[in-house]
């Protein structure tokens, strides 16, 4: 089990990027950094949560997608090429639950 250390909003321009087929890919705006603590206190890491509630290794993530990494492009340079808005995600409801983190 993990505890949440800290919760910062991401800065506009990062992106997780997902597999969503072989050779295709889809991306969505990082809404927030995540800080996650194990509870003994060993190991830390952070984890982005895209703006429609998914994250590396959530249980309820978009069916067969896979995440790829993240990635960063400054705003003024647009959206990446499969940049997607969150309504394209039948079922999903904006926002994450970071309780079951």
């Amino acid at each position: 089990m993990k505890r949440i250390v800290e919760i910062v909003p991401a800065r506009p321009g990062w992106y997780a990027r997902w597999r969503v087929e072989p050779g295709g890919t889809r991306c969505y705006p990082v809404s927030l950094w995540v800080l996650l603590e194990e509870t003994d206190g060993t190991g830390r890491e952070v984890i982005g949560v895209d703006c429609v509630g998914q994250w590396p290794g959530a249980d309820d993530n978009e069916v067969g997608g896979e995440f790829v990494r993240y990635l960063f492009q400054t705003p003024d340079s647009g959206a990446p090429a499969d940049a997607e808005p969150p309504a394209t995600v039948p079922g999903r409801v904006a926002g994450p639950d970071l309780r079951a983190v």
